[in-house]
C-alpha cells in the first residue's frame, strides 16, 4: 500500500502544478506584461510579400480560399500567391490551375510531407515577407496590411494573426469547447506580446521575414511552431496582431478533433525538442519560462490529474477534506462523460457539460501525445480535418 505521506505529497504537488499551469502562469504573464509593456512601432508599410498556402486534397476549400486571397486589400503588384500541393490526388491542383491567369502559382510536389512543401515554396518565393495560411482560412480584407505594419519595427521578426472560429454549421459540442479555448489563448497571446514574444504562431495566419526562415530539421514537428520559433532563436520578436483576422470553422466532431489534437501535440512536443535551446533562461530570459510552462508543463497536466485523483481517494479514508476533493473530481469526470454522450444534443452545448468534456478531451489527447513521444512515435504526414466552405 502507498505510504500516506507519499500520497499527501503527490496530492499537493499535483494541485500546485495544475494551479500554476493555468492560473499561476496566467497571473505571471499579466504581471510581467504590465512591468515590461513592450509595444510595437507600427507603420502603414507595403513590403513585397508572398502568401503561401500549403494544400493536400483541399478541393472543397481551395477555390474560396483563392477568391478571398485575390480580393484582399493589398497592392497586387506587391503581393504573390503560391499554392504548394503536397501530392494532392483530387481536383485541388486543377482548381488552382484555373487561377493561373490571375497570378496564382501552383507548385506541385509528390507526397513528402508539409514541411518539404513549405521549404520548396519558400525557395520559390520572391517576397520580403512570407505569410503562411491554411487552405480553409478566410482573411478579413485588411488582414495582410495589419500583419505587415508590425514589420516597420526592426525588432519584430514574426507576427501571428488572430484566428477566429465561426459557428459551425454541422458540428457537435466540441466546437464550443474549441472556441472557448481559443478565446483564452488569444487573450494570453496579447499579454505575451507585451512581455516580448508570444510562445509560437498558428498555421491559419502568421508572417515572418523571409531572411529569418529556417527549414525545420525534422518533418515530424509542427511546422508553424518550428518556423515561428526560429525567429525567436535568431534574436527577434514574435508578436500577436489581433486585427489581422482569419476565420475558420472548427472541427465537426469529437473524434476528428481528438485525432487532430493527438497529432498536433505529438508533433508539437517534438518541436520543443527541436527548439530545446529556447528553454535556456540565461539566453532567452522570460521566454524560456513561457515555452516551458505552455508547451511542456501543460502537456504533463493529465499525469498530474491522474496523480491527484488517485491520491485523493487514497487519503479520503481518514480525512473529510480529501474525501470531498475525491468526490468533486469524480463528479467532474461524470459530467465530462455526460458531455461526451450529449455532444450532438442541444443539452451538450451547455457549459455545464461541454467545459468538462472538452477539458478532458484535450488532456486525454495530451497524455497520448506524451506516451507517443516516449515511445518514439513520429507523425510526418499531415491530414487536414477542416474541409468545406465557411461562407
Amino acid at each position: 500500500m502507498p505510504d500516506i505521506s507519499l500520497a499527501w505529497f503527490a496530492f499537493w504537488l499535483s494541485v500546485a502544478l495544475i494551479a500554476y499551469s493555468y492560473a499561476g502562469f496566467s497571473l505571471l504573464i499579466i504581471l510581467v506584461a504590465r512591468l515590461r509593456q513592450r509595444r510595437v512601432r507600427q507603420q502603414p508599410i507595403t513590403p513585397r510579400l508572398t502568401l503561401i498556402i500549403p494544400v493536400w486534397n483541399e478541393e472543397k476549400a481551395i477555390a474560396e480560399r483563392l477568391e478571398n486571397a485575390l480580393g484582399l486589400d493589398y497592392p497586387a503588384d506587391r503581393r504573390e500567391i503560391i499554392v504548394a500541393s503536397d501530392g494532392s490526388d483530387d481536383k485541388t491542383e486543377a482548381i488552382v490551375n484555373g487561377y493561373a491567369n490571375q497570378g496564382v502559382r501552383l507548385l506541385s510536389f509528390p507526397r513528402r510531407g508539409k514541411i518539404y512543401a513549405l521549404k520548396d515554396a519558400v525557395a520559390a518565393a520572391t517576397g520580403e515577407i512570407l505569410v503562411f495560411s491554411d487552405a480553409n482560412s478566410i482573411y478579413k480584407p485588411e488582414a495582410l496590411r495589419m500583419l505587415v505594419r508590425n514589420f516597420a519595427d526592426p525588432e519584430v521578426g514574426g507576427v501571428c494573426g488572430n484566428q477566429i472560429y465561426l459557428k459551425a454549421k454541422r458540428a457537435d459540442a466540441t466546437s464550443a469547447g474549441e472556441g472557448m479555448y481559443w478565446s483564452f489563448d488569444k487573450w494570453l497571446k496579447q499579454l505575451e506580446s507585451l512581455t516580448g514574444s508570444i510562445v509560437s504562431a498558428h498555421g491559419a495566419i502568421y508572417a515572418i521575414r523571409r531572411a529569418l526562415y529556417q527549414p525545420p530539421a525534422s518533418a515530424a514537428v509542427t511546422d508553424d511552431f518550428a518556423i515561428s520559433t526560429a525567429v525567436i532563436e535568431q534574436g527577434y520578436r514574435l508578436i500577436f496582431e489581433s486585427e489581422a483576422i482569419a476565420y475558420e470553422e472548427p472541427t465537426a466532431s469529437a473524434s476528428l478533433e481528438f485525432g487532430r489534437k493527438v497529432r498536433i501535440m505529438t508533433r508539437g512536443l517534438r518541436g520543443v525538442l527541436l527548439r530545446r535551446r529556447l528553454l535556456n533562461p540565461f539566453r532567452y530570459g522570460f521566454y524560456a519560462l513561457e515555452l516551458f510552462s505552455h508547451k511542456v508543463l501543460r502537456r504533463l497536466v493529465p499525469i498530474f490529474l491522474l496523480m491527484l485523483f488517485m491520491a485523493s481517494w487514497f487519503l479520503s479514508r481518514n480525512d473529510g477534506f480529501y474525501f470531498s476533493a475525491a468526490v468533486a473530481q469524480t463528479v467532474f469526470y461524470i459530467l465530462a462523460g455526460a458531455g461526451y454522450l450529449l455532444r450532438g444534443h442541444r443539452l451538450g452545448r451547455l457549459k455545464f457539460f461541454y467545459v468538462p468534456f472538452f477539458y478532458c478531451l484535450a488532456n486525454a489527447a495530451a497524455l497520448i501525445a506524451v506516451i507517443r513521444l516516449l515511445r518514439g512515435k513520429r507523425v510526418e504526414f499531415w491530414q487536414p480535418q477542416r474541409h468545406g466552405s465557411i461562407a
